[in-house]
């Protein structure tokens, strides 16, 4: 297991002001790139207007490292309720008094130069709230999880393209194998080292995997093509009963954005009609559409501590890494993350990020759905509350694993678990199959 070493407050204060800085100019980039109508316009009911995000992530911040932390009086105690994820569905947010555009912007930076003060005094230890910086570190990843959910929201809404970024680099998988042995034994999941982690990725533990084989890199488009060609959709025998009422009730017939014009098949990315690149990991498949593709293959998904171990799980130390390629924080080089790219790389990019065993692309691109249902690990506590984790745990929810290119790197570790319903198709969501050895 890796231990982190213990830094100094002033190399936290770094840190921690590095995160916070960084996410905010995300923010901004999101939230200026288009006008007050469409900050205030919901472009889905499965999402909320971008401006509630905006003025969301400013009061989440009041109340943690003003008042939780610094034990400052709240500045807009009138809002809390109307910033309440857990009080107000995304689909009836519109009808709440939000601040307007203009007054979001004001809450929010008002709120940053009052935390940076308290960052550049504050203790950083002494309470498990403030030792390492945890509660900036989970303010910084709060930001860039509704950045993520910003994102997606810009990939739903109409109209001309508002974002820009350079293309990923190539990938190809010539050479590679189609599929990588994991060995059986125990390895050591979750962490207790990691300082900024969440409560669900806590505490660490043994587990037993029995050997497997997992996919060298994501199933691509145009694997996926061929589920679809092969009448992947309207074959019942693939799809969990679920699965299969969901998709004939709302005529679901391919991942969504994807339409078939002219003998080939398109789809809509942020603003732009474009063909689907045969090469690049599917995209915006619910878990449903990836457990039938797997059934159709002759496969199955992998279990979240298979995954788990496949991306840290180092044979020859017996040692669990922070991330595939090693404990060193992702770079451009090992890993496509931070919306540097708007669209996964190809398969079989990213060498440098590989596993030890050989996998690629097992942090960022897409995130990839496992079977597991989202439960805790043993010896689970919940941290700093229990409507961040807790609350989701259950059959409910599916467990998804390894980030995607809207994830920044404050947000995504070899650990880190996110868990969604299995009908969502919306997130930047993809798999990788697997199979018993």
């Amino acid at each position: 297991m890796t231990e982190t070493p213990v830094a100094t407050d002033d190399v936290l204060r770094k840190r921690a002001l590095e995160a916070l800085t960084t996410a905010r100019a995300r923010t901004r980039l999101l939230t200026e790139c288009v006008d007050d109508r469409e900050l205030t316009a919901q472009h889905s009911p499965l999402m909320s207007p971008l401006v509630w995000d905006l003025a969301h992530i400013g009061n989440q911040e009041e109340q943690w490292l003003l008042r939780a932390v610094a034990g400052r009086d709240a500045i807009r105690p009138e809002i809390d309720s109307v910033y309440d994820a857990f009080e107000h569905p995304r689909a009836e947010r519109p009808t709440l008094p939000l601040l307007s555009p203009a007054e979001s912007r004001t809450y929010a930076s008002d709120i940053r130069g009052r935390v940076l003060d308290v960052l550049e005094a504050h203790p950083l230890h002494g309470s498990p709230l403030v030792d390492s910086a945890f509660a900036f570190g989970m303010i910084a990843q709060h930001e860039q999880q509704h950045d993520e959910t910003m994102l997606i929201t810009h990939q739903l809404r109409r109209g001309p393209a508002a974002l820009d970024a350079p293309e990923p680099p190539g990938g190809g998988t010539a050479g590679l194998p189609a599929e990588v042995l994991v060995p059986a034994g125990p390895f050591t999941m979750g962490t207790s080292a990691e300082p900024w982690a969440l409560d669900n990725e806590r505490p660490a533990h043994h587990r037993h995997v029995d050997a497997f084989l997992i996919d060298t890199t994501p199933v691509t488009n145009g694997a996926f093509q061929a589920f679809v060609a092969d009448g992947g959709y309207t074959d019942e025998r693939w799809w969990a009963p679920e699965g299969w009422d969901q998709i004939r009730r709302h005529d679901i017939g391919a991942p969504l954005f994807w339409r078939h014009e002219g003998g080939q098949w398109l789809r809509r990315r942020f603003g732009v009609t474009e063909p689907v690149p045969e090469d690049e990991p599917v995209l915006h498949v619910s878990w449903y559409e990836a457990d039938a593709y797997a059934r159709w293959a002759g496969r199955r998904l992998p279990t979240e501590a298979e995954w788990e171990k496949a991306a840290r799980h180092d044979p020859a130390s017996g040692r669990s890494r922070r991330y595939p390629w090693g404990d060193e924080d992702p770079t451009p080089e090992r890993a496509n993350l931070g919306q540097r790219h708007l669209r996964p790389a190809p398969a079989g990019a990213y060498p440098e990020g590989a596993s030890p065993l050989g996998v690629r692309q097992l942090i960022g691109d897409v995130w990839e759905w496992t079977s597991s249902d989202f439960l805790p690990y043993p010896g689970f506590a919940p941290f700093p509350y229990r409507e961040y984790s807790e609350v989701f745990f259950g059959p409910g929810h599916k467990v998804l694993r390894g980030g995607s290119f809207a994830v920044d790197a404050v947000a995504c570790r070899g650990t880190f678990r996110n868990w969604d319903l299995p009908v969502r198709r919306q997130i930047f969501c993809g798999f990788r199959t697997a199979r018993d050895a």
